[in-house]
């Protein structure tokens, strides 16, 4: 740490914190119309205008070729110094810098850190312009430059006052001479050269901190404004109407303003292999020296992003099979297609167990309703995600398993009592952190039994309580100091309305770090978030101690998953997603999973598998045309040799003499049912119990088959033959008619427990 940032000033009688007059910096939005002939520093005088260093004139004007003031050249330095503006105003003595010149108190703390001096005659000559030879000099003085392994031949600075730093700058790269070998040590410097060497100095230090990993170093650099960007995730579905497939105005404003650390991206982010992959590249480069966190939510299942990629049956499959083996392998395919596609964080696996079955957004998103089962298959997902170099965000601490209400919908609160939440909730997120997981999400949650502080909601006035998000109490007091976790906590999505309805965004945001996430996961008006917090942090609202702590972690994780190395250009990206996506061994492994899930729920005298007969009829009643179809071609590559006929039937939208007509001529009868993501007590049992019995009645041969939650044995009677499958995709279907017809024996056992209802 360099020693000016050790000193603390109380010189003279002042006491009261300092802000210049001035400090105010240009806008992020603000653009200065007088560069055209300065193209050569406009990198670098944007550059520090969004660090808040350098400010122009107003009007749009920067004013490059002005020669730059002893006292502007002091002030920018001091500003990169305290980027929060705030320092002890000390006193100093020069007959021609007044209290009342604005840059009084920067050049008074340069003079106390004997960065800068006046002259013979007392004065200090603020307005006169700062020569090249002073402005080496105080830059090599204010970094502590050491000597680098560049040589320089300039021919007029030997015997100079200032030869020293100089040849110290040049040494590094930072300053070089004219074309005629010349250096030119007392000519004035404009604003525009002065911005470039400032620039180069920063970026790099910046560079040689995150070279050694001094992340402390690396702090120091990085302004209030940046450290709270690197805080914020952001999703970027749509932009201008339209779905953001590309770098467009509004990512590159948004990654300029805000400099978030990562973003979120969804499916209409995503169009096929090839263009997330140029995406997430192009993203990357416009990233400046800290890379994104790129995150998706792949948990494999109903849940899914990957274009084209290996789909996993799902947690509960998995879970049905018994082998957490198949979870690790499951979490490296996964991670390795992620990790081709330039992803490089996966908001999974889901931790929380199922133990209700009325749960309307987890379900078959859980490994199943055993604490110690959904442990030992998420410990196995995550270590394949990070085997594979892709960090593995585990969620929703401290569970989401026993809720009756969707977060994004609306606050759930659980009410358990701590023994309970100990053996059920909390003991997979136990396991994870033992298991040494890097990330974990909160969910907007109230325990009443963590915390039962209350506040006012903002949607209808009630007292409402305290969610995990927002709670010190979970977020500090259990999951860090408790439970001992030490690294990442990211927040749940703040567009759910579990925070949004009752907190309001910018109160939330404030409590949410407060209470010790790091990163704001998706808020919905990101420059309303990064200002909340910045103004918090500048107030001493939010500790800034606490906002680098969170931070550090953030860049530690970074460094861990390699995200400072050097990019492979965009072409060999490309081909490795093209050879990595989809491959017939993940395939393999896909099926492979599948086909071990698959569970026989009932199976009275032994009614399957059916054998189909040259000329059989097989109806195929699903809830919608788009899983009737799956079935119909599936069941094609189950039997392609034998002459039959398929019909589909759709529960809700095929009148019900068709159907009874269609049941009756059929041979065999595949009745599908999906719920998920919808009440289960709402669900159309009745609709499906009337079938159960005509069935029946007729003796038709028959198959129930489970493809959402495995719960229709709850409210369902008599029914004779059942298949859970776990999930309404390729694999899932395929290997339930395998085991229907035949070709594959049930291997899978229910991994969720339940009581029927009367």
């Amino acid at each position: 740490m360099k020693a000016w940032h050790k000193i603390t000033f109380m010189i003279g009688i002042m006491a009261a914190l300092y802000l210049s007059p001035l400090a105010s910096t240009v806008s992020a939005q603000e653009r200065f119309g007088d560069l055209d002939h300065s193209a050569w520093a406009e990198d670098s005088i944007y550059y520090l205008a969004q660090r808040g260093t350098i400010a122009g004139y107003g009007n749009g004007q920067f004013k490059p070729s002005n020669s730059i003031t002893r006292a502007q050249a002091v002030t920018y330095l001091i500003r990169e110094m305290y980027p929060d503006r705030k320092y002890t105003l000390p006193e100093i003595q020069y007959r021609d810098l007044p209290r009342t010149h604005m840059f009084y108190g920067e050049v008074a703390v340069a003079t106390s850190l004997g960065l800068i001096g006046g002259f013979d005659d007392g004065t200090f000559r603020p307005d006169a312009p700062i020569s090249r030879a002073e402005t080496a000099a105080i830059l090599s003085r204010f970094y502590k430059l050491t000597p680098g392994p560049e040589t320089s031949e300039l021919t007029d600075i030997d015997g100079h006052w200032a030869t020293e730093p100089i040849r110290l700058l040049a040494s590094n790269g930072l300053v070089g001479g004219y074309s005629d070998a010349t250096f030119r040590p007392n000519r004035p410097v404009s604003r525009a050269e002065y911005a470039v060497f400032l620039t180069r100095i920063i970026r790099m230090e910046r560079a040689e901190a995150i070279q050694s990993q001094d992340w402390d170093k690396l702090l120091q650099y990085m302004t209030v404004k940046e450290k709270v960007g690197q805080m914020l995730m952001p999703e970027i579905r749509m932009w201008a109407g339209k779905p953001t497939v590309s770098v467009n105005a509004g990512v590159t404003s948004m990654l300029y303003d805000q400099q978030p650390g990562g973003l979120i991206l969804f499916n209409k982010n995503i169009v096929d292999v090839a263009q997330l992959t140029t995406f997430n590249h192009q993203l990357q480069q416009q990233s400046g020296d800290i890379p994104l966190f790129l995150g998706i939510d792949q948990e494999g299942g109903v849940v899914n992003r990957i274009p084209g990629g290996t789909n996993f049956p799902g947690n509960m499959a998995l879970g049905a099979t018994g082998q957490p083996q198949l979870a690790l392998d499951a979490g490296k395919v996964t991670g390795t297609e992620l990790q081709a596609l330039g992803v490089n964080l996966n908001f999974a696996p889901v931790l929380d167990v199922n133990v209700n079955p009325d749960n309307p957004i987890i379900g078959i998103r859980s490994f199943g309703s055993d604490p110690d089962l959904v442990a030992d298959f998420g410990v196995h997902f995550l270590q394949g995600l990070q085997q594979s170099g892709v960090i593995a965000a585990v969620k929703h601490f401290p569970g989401h398993g026993d809720t009756t209400v969707d977060s994004h919908l609306g606050l759930p609160v659980l009410t358990h009592d701590r023994q309970r939440l100990e053996e059920i909730e909390l003991k997979p997120f136990r396991a994870a952190i033992r298991s040494g997981a890097d990330m974990i999400m909160s969910a907007h949650i109230a325990f009443t039994a963590l915390d039962d502080t209350t506040m006012k909601s903002k949607k209808d006035g009630s007292d409402v309580p305290l969610p995990a998000t927002l709670s010190r109490k979970v977020m500090t007091g259990l999951l860090r100091e408790e439970l001992g976790f030490q690294g990442v906590i990211v927040s749940d999505a703040f567009t759910m309305e579990g925070i949004a309805a009752h907190f309001g965004e910018e109160a939330a945001v404030k409590l949410a770090v407060k209470a010790g996430i790091d990163i704001i996961l998706m808020p919905k008006e990101v420059s309303g978030a990064h200002q909340a917090i910045v103004q918090a942090v500048n107030k001493g609202e939010i500790n800034a101690a606490q906002i680098d702590a969170s931070v550090k972690r953030i860049l530690r994780l970074k460094q861990k998953y390699g995200l400072f190395q050097a990019q492979s250009d965009l072409q060999t990206k490309l081909l490795e997603a093209k050879r990595v996506i989809g491959t017939s061994e993940h395939r393999r492994i896909e099926q492979s999973i599948a086909e071990q899930s698959i569970t026989e729920v009932k199976n009275d005298n032994n009614s399957l598998p059916y054998s189909i007969q040259e000329g059989d009829r097989i109806a195929i009643l699903a809830p919608n045309a788009e899983q009737a179809e799956l079935i119909k071609n599936q069941l094609s590559s189950v039997d392609s040799s034998t002459r039959y006929t398929v019909e589909t039937l759709l529960l809700d939208g095929s009148k019900a003499s068709d159907v009874n007509a269609r049941i009756q001529q059929a041979n065999f009868v595949i009745l599908a049912s999906y719920q998920f993501r919808s009440p289960i007590q709402e669900h159309n049992w009745a609709n499906y119990q009337s079938l159960v019995n005509q069935l029946n009645t007729s003796s038709k041969p028959y198959v129930l088959l489970s493809l959402g939650n495995p719960y229709e044995w709850m409210f369902l009677h008599d029914v004779h033959a059942g298949i859970a499958a776990y999930g309404a995709q390729q694999p899932n279907v395929l290997a339930a008619l395998k085991v229907i017809f035949g070709r594959n024996e049930a291997k899978g056992t229910l991994p969720v427990s339940y009581q029927a209802k009367d």
